[in-house]
């Protein structure tokens, strides 16, 4: 597949580097020859130096034989210009990324999509609904809900009190037949178990289980779930704004913010935040407002040294939940190792959503799985597809990646050997990376 992406900034660079990996044929375009450089220094793709904006510099880019255009620039308005111009270029599909949610609103989406923009992204928003659901799941570092919750996929770091250490997954799978293990998190390196591994402690172990079994997978995992009510936001960037939107008035929330003309944006805008001006960094500050008597700490300032620090010492002094916006991919295994709670970030969200459209088959939804560099995907499985040919134990399925459940009509069933998947059921499947392209002939 040939795709042209349209800035070089930060979603850009990691999504022209996943998808290079993929042997795509990929076109990076951005106005900074600087930026372009160094990107082209260590990933195979080729480089253009223009406008989005500039008929002529989009088709030096080779537009019209492209089929998909992906237009990340941070400015809103230029990617939605450079998708409709795109689009008359000749381009199969475009993907533009946007920062106002107006544009999400279906009679605006219907417009834009006769102007040639066929499909959205809202990375902040996406990270901030992230936020929210791990400040109401307190007992995972990932929770992923598949058709509306009628499958489940808990990330859950495993300590050394915890039942379920020990035991081999044969026998986990005859005791408890409505939960899959499908990964495991181990040293910063995922691995995909077989029957006769067992999960260590320290393990961060990845489930597949269905709503009603949640309360059994924390029971085999020693986790107590509790209720959040007071959170401390450590800055107030435009993630923590949309997360505290979306939260509502069920929450008492706090926002510590050093931009005086942001603290009183945030304060004006939102009536359920109070607005604290001051350094995140200062622990008096912390202390004096509150830190010890908070029930969440979530750190979203626009450094991630910040925000690993911030949440590792909300954790000294006994919060119990902390969420950390960490964007410098380097930092995320040592955040891990830190034991900072759950890690948002929205390059590889971005990169989930846009990734679905780069493959050869039906899949509903996408996630990069931020504890490991593995991703979940929700298939759908076609007439006559392979995958639909006999029982998931005959059908020499790689070994990179694990069949976790199937959802049919409006249940949710966990995978097992003798599961026969059926024209129109969502499958949802672990792989590693190397997996991703041999599953494609399976689904397609």
């Amino acid at each position: 597949m040939k795709v042209v992406i349209a800035g070089a900034g930060e979603v850009g660079t990691h999504l022209a580097r996943m998808l290079s990996n993929e042997n795509h044929d990929i076109v990076l375009l951005d106005d900074s020859p600087d930026k372009l450089s160094k990107v082209s220094g260590d990933v195979d793709l080729l480089t253009v130096t223009g406008s989005s904006h500039s008929f002529q510099d989009l088709k030096q880019t080779g537009l019209s034989k492209a089929d998909l255009f992906i237009a990340v620039t941070p400015f809103e308005e230029r990617n939605v210009l450079a998708c409709a111009m795109a689009s008359y270029l000749g381009v199969g599909r475009t993907i533009a990324r946007i920062n106002n949610a107006e544009y999400l609103m279906p009679n605006y989406r219907a417009k834009l999509n006769n102007m040639g923009i066929h499909e959205l992204i809202y990375p902040e928003s996406l990270a901030a609904k992230e936020i929210v659901a791990s400040v109401k799941q307190t007992g995972t570092r990932q929770l992923i809900e598949f058709s509306q919750g009628k499958l489940m996929l808990l990330g859950i770091k495993v300590r050394e009190n915890a039942p379920i250490l020990n035991k081999c997954f044969e026998e986990l799978a005859k005791e408890n037949e409505h939960l899959l293990v499908v990964a495991i998190n181990r040293d910063n390196q995922t691995l995909i178990p077989k029957g006769s591994d067992c999960i260590i402690a320290g393990d961060i172990v990845f489930f597949v289980t269905t709503r009603m079994e949640q309360p059994r997978v924390f029971e085999l995992t020693a986790k107590k779930t509790f209720e959040v009510k007071n959170i401390m936001f450590l800055g107030g960037s435009r993630i923590a704004q949309k997360a505290i939107e979306k939260m509502g008035d069920q929450y008492r929330i706090k926002v510590i913010e050093e931009d005086i003309e942001k603290c009183q944006q945030i304060a004006e805008k939102y009536s359920n935040a109070l607005v604290i001006n001051g350094d995140c960094r200062n622990l008096k500050l912390l202390k004096d407002e509150g830190l010890e008597k908070m029930d969440a700490v979530v750190a979203t300032t626009g450094n991630s040294e910040t925000n690993i620090l911030g949440c590792h010492l909300a954790k000294s002094v006994g919060v119990r939940r902390t969420i950390a916006e960490v964007e410098n991919l380097a930092f995320m295994g040592l955040a891990e190792n830190m034991n900072i709670g759950s890690i948002v970030n929205k390059k590889l969200i971005a990169a989930s959503y846009i990734y679905r459209f780069t493959l050869n088959a039906a899949i509903s939804k996408v996630k990069c799985l931020t504890a490991s560099d593995a991703e979940v995907f929700e298939f759908i499985a076609k007439a006559n597809a392979k995958i639909t040919q006999k029982p998931i134990k005959d059908l020499d399925f790689p070994e990179e990646a694990k069949i976790g459940g199937i959802i049919r009509g409006d249940e949710g069933y966990i995978a097992h050997g003798d599961t026969q998947i059926q024209e129109g059921d969502k499958v949802v499947v672990f792989t590693l990376p190397s997996g991703i392209r041999k599953l494609e002939k399976f689904f397609k």
